[in-house]
């Protein structure tokens, strides 16, 4: 019954009018985007061959159709095209602001976005940013991010893991920690929860096996779970050494979540696709895969009800 939820479109109003909150997936690539910079291999050819279709770094949003408030999930290097689409989202509001924006981390995927909220670009007057303790300390004393914050162009929000922040009587967003490469910032998930459903967010994590909790308990807690598929499997870059960039391989998260009952791998979208993995080549074997393993690969445009 749970799939009756879910709903795959191209922000299509008719799909998505209604009163009900909802989440809708706005990116779905690694932090650089699909095609890459400097990518000459086939990956991305066939982007310029009209093989491929391009892809956006990896961002969601959440949006409460009453109030017609809505948030960003990560502020990517496509923050233009992402911010237009968000002011698409029904009930649309071309040119509305969020009422804030989350971040993950400190990698440039998920952050350098901001710099458009500056007065270069769009000059916001104290746009809320929830903030971990370190990555709101490096915003705060790390140019060009502090310049934001002295100019109030932001007003960073200081987040707590498995600390549940409410934003209206409907939602709540509860922050929690994962281990990753935290050269300058801590990395986190996110449970996002609505009046009737719960969806999870993990863009970056090394491995499950490196966290301190079961990625399993965490599926079990939602009702869809958007997780790290920046590989596909080891290998994929030949002549870099896979383990200093660690990530769950979608091959081993396929052979992890082989037990579980269908009604729990069916909660699983991957997402987060490096411009190197085959899953972003619908009806490609590795997209095939997943499917038949009763799982999903995350697509620019779906929504989930909340």
């Amino acid at each position: 019954m749970r799939a009756m939820f879910l709903l795959f479109c191209c922000l299509c109003p008719t799909l998505l009018a209604g009163e009900s909150p909802y989440i809708a997936v706005l990116g779905v690539a690694q932090d650089a985007g699909f095609p890459q910079a400097g990518c000459a291999k086939k990956c991305c050819a066939a982007i310029a061959e009209g093989k491929a279709k391009p892809r956006m770094a990896t961002c969601l949003a959440l949006v409460e159709p009453t109030s017609g408030k809505r948030w960003l999930f990560e502020a990517t290097p496509n923050f233009t095209a992402q911010l237009n689409r968000l002011g698409q989202l029904p009930p649309a509001q071309l040119g509305a602001l969020p009422e804030g924006i989350f971040l993950s981390h400190g990698h440039m995927g998920h952050y350098t976005g901001l710099m458009f909220l500056g007065r270069e670009v769009m000059g916001t007057h104290e746009l809320p940013v929830y903030a971990m303790p370190r990555m709101y300390q490096f915003l705060s004393n790390n140019g060009p991010w502090d310049q934001l914050v002295r100019l109030k162009n932001i007003s960073l929000i200081a987040a707590r893991a498995d600390a549940e922040i409410v934003l209206t009587s409907k939602l709540a967003v509860t922050p929690f920690l994962v281990p990753h490469r935290d050269e300058y910032t801590e990395t986190v998930g996110f449970v996002i929860r609505g009046p009737k459903h719960k969806v999870a967010f993990i863009p970056d994590i090394d491995k499950w096996e490196r966290w301190d909790r079961r990625i399993e308990d965490l599926i079990a807690s939602v009702d869809v779970a958007y997780l790290d598929a920046t590989f596909f499997a080891e290998g994929e870059i030949p002549g870099r050494n896979m383990s200093q960039i660690p990530h769950p391989f979608v091959a081993e998260s396929l052979a992890r979540f082989s037990s579980l009952p269908a009604s729990e791998r069916k909660k699983v979208h991957f997402i987060h696709f490096n411009h190197t993995n085959p899953i972003l080549v619908p009806g490609s074997e590795a997209y095939q895969s997943v499917i038949a393993a009763g799982m999903h690969v995350a697509a620019e445009g779906e929504t989930v009800e909340l």
